[in-house]
C-alpha cells in the first residue's frame, strides 16, 4: 500500500511538472506557414509603383507562450533584401497590450487602439505590403518582441532603430515568422 501511494505521488508530480512546463513563445499565421509564400493580396498597393501588385492587406497573425513578466509587445516587419540589400521596414508597431494574442487579416493595415503606430521606411504608421521587383524572392520577417514596458510608455512615430533603442533592457523574448514574396510576373 505504501509503495502504491508513493507511486501515485511521483506520477502526480510528473504530471504537474509537465503541465507547468513553459510553452514556447511562437508567432504564426493561419494564412501562411513559416518561410512559405505570401498571397498577392498581402503585397503593397501603390498605383504609381508597378512592383506593388496587391491590396496591402495585412496577414492574420497569432502568438502564444508569452514569457513571464510580459506587459506589452512590439511587432516589426522587415525585408532585408529590399533596396538592394539595405532593407525596407514595412511596419513598426508597439504598445500592444499583453492581453492581445493576435491580429485578424487587415487589422494592422489601419490605425487601431490595439497598437501604437511607428514609422516605416515609407513613413507609414501601419502595415504596408511587399512591392518586390520582378526576379528573386524576398523574405518578409515578422518579429514579435515581448517587453516589460507599459503599452502607453512610448510615443507614436518611432522608427525601428528608435524603437529598438527604447526597448534596450526591457525585452523578455522574441518570436519570428518569415513569409516569402516575389513579383508574380
Amino acid at each position: 500500500m505504501k509503495f502504491g501511494a508513493i507511486a501515485l505521488l511521483l506520477l502526480g508530480g510528473l504530471i504537474a511538472g509537465t503541465a507547468s512546463a513553459a510553452e514556447p513563445f511562437m508567432l504564426s499565421s493561419p494564412a501562411f506557414a513559416d518561410n512559405a509564400p505570401l498571397a498577392t493580396k498581402y503585397a503593397g498597393d501603390r498605383k504609381d509603383n508597378p512592383n506593388c501588385v496587391g491590396q496591402s492587406i495585412s496577414p492574420p497573425l497569432n502568438w502564444a507562450g508569452a514569457p513571464a513578466g510580459t506587459v506589452s509587445y512590439a511587432l516589426v516587419l522587415t525585408d532585408p533584401e529590399g533596396r538592394g540589400g539595405l532593407g525596407v521596414i514595412h511596419m513598426v508597431t508597439y504598445g500592444i497590450p499583453a492581453t492581445v494574442t493576435g491580429f485578424a487579416e487587415g487589422e494592422l493595415s489601419k490605425p487601431s487602439d490595439k497598437f501604437v503606430g511607428g514609422k516605416s521606411t515609407m513613413g507609414l504608421p501601419t502595415y504596408f505590403g511587399p512591392c518586390t521587383p520582378p526576379g528573386d524572392w524576398h523574405h518578409y520577417t515578422f518579429e514579435l518582441i515581448a517587453t516589460d514596458l507599459d503599452p502607453k510608455a512610448l510615443q507614436p512615430g518611432l522608427t525601428r532603430d528608435e524603437l529598438f533603442a527604447a526597448l534596450a533592457g526591457h525585452t523578455k523574448n522574441a518570436a519570428g515568422l518569415i513569409g516569402r514574396f516575389r513579383h508574380p510576373s
